[in-house]
């Protein structure tokens, strides 16, 4: 659904995303733990946001999208449960250019999407050059994770039950979701998410992490509810900031019987320095 169209840009309506993590304890989306690290509350996940932007993309590129498609975006801040944000989707000849405000005009997160992924000029694939790489001296959080570190052999399913129970809460519902079970980005994200554990497991903690940028990659989609996949991964880059220290990798998600790539996912999470011990002041 979209409020307006020109030859320049395709805007949606302003919608009030849901934050479904508010009690997850020591997590970025729980309000107190948030606002100690100078958030305004719990945050939003990211990867609900990407759904924001998806019948806008049908638009452009009709239903072969969720089969081929990508969309990546990197969120410049967080919003929390209910803020009202709209999407806007500038066309262009081999990429749309995505961005999202908040009521104030703020932006919430810029980024890309195309109807063939890979794309070599992504949001995500961008922005990952740009960074320098950290000095594994000034890492303490992921100072056992190298830069090629992989893992493999992951299974990952998200039932058909519980994705039912999400569309509920689901920030644009598109018809398939509900017909034939078509994973929306956020829950290819959720899906890829469940890697988490493995790939981080030599992290040190605790501490709260939250998305900085995200990318899905559909290949030879749909990616369904109810089905099984297989996962790996690999370790991409390693970066810093004063306040985080962040990783980028990668998760490849395959079809357990063929052994063939469906989707794959790129993941920018930021580890919030202020929330570990190992970065407490002296």
């Amino acid at each position: 659904m979209t409020d307006a169209t020109t030859q320049d840009q395709i805007t949606g309506p302003f919608r009030a995303p849901h934050n479904g993590f508010q009690a997850a304890p020591g997590s970025i989306h729980n309000d107190e733990v948030a606002s100690k690290l100078g958030f305004k509350g719990g945050t939003v996940p990211g990867s609900v946001h990407m759904d924001q932007f998806v019948p806008m993309l049908l638009d452009l590129y009709g239903q072969a999208w969720f089969e081929t498609g990508d969309i990546s975006l990197h969120f410049a801040q967080a919003t929390v449960d209910k803020e009202e944000v709209q999407a806007v989707v500038h066309p262009g000849p081999q990429r749309a250019r995505l961005q999202m405000f908040n009521r104030a005009g703020q932006q919430v997160c810029v980024g890309t999407a195309s109807a063939h992924a890979p794309d070599s000029g992504s949001e995500i694939t961008r922005r990952m050059a740009e960074q320098t790489p950290a000095d594994p001296k000034a890492l303490r959080i992921y100072a056992d994770i190298r830069v090629g570190d992989t893992t493999a052999d992951i299974p990952m399913k998200v039932s058909r039950e519980s994705y039912d129970a999400s569309l509920g809460r689901i920030t644009e519902r598109v018809a398939i979701y509900d017909e034939k079970g078509v994973l929306s980005p956020a829950h290819i994200i959720r899906l890829a998410h469940m890697s988490r554990p493995f790939v981080l497991a030599k992290s040190i903690q605790p501490y709260v992490g939250l998305f900085g940028a995200l990318e899905v990659r559909q290949l030879a989609g749909p990616l369904l509810a109810d089905r099984d996949y297989v996962g790996r991964t690999t370790m991409r880059k390693i970066t810093e900031s004063p306040r985080t220290e962040n990783v980028w990798y990668d998760v490849d998600i395959a079809d357990p019987e063929s052994g063939k790539d469906v989707a794959s996912v790129t993941f920018m999470i930021r580890a919030m320095k202020p929330s570990s011990p190992l970065w407490a002041e002296k």
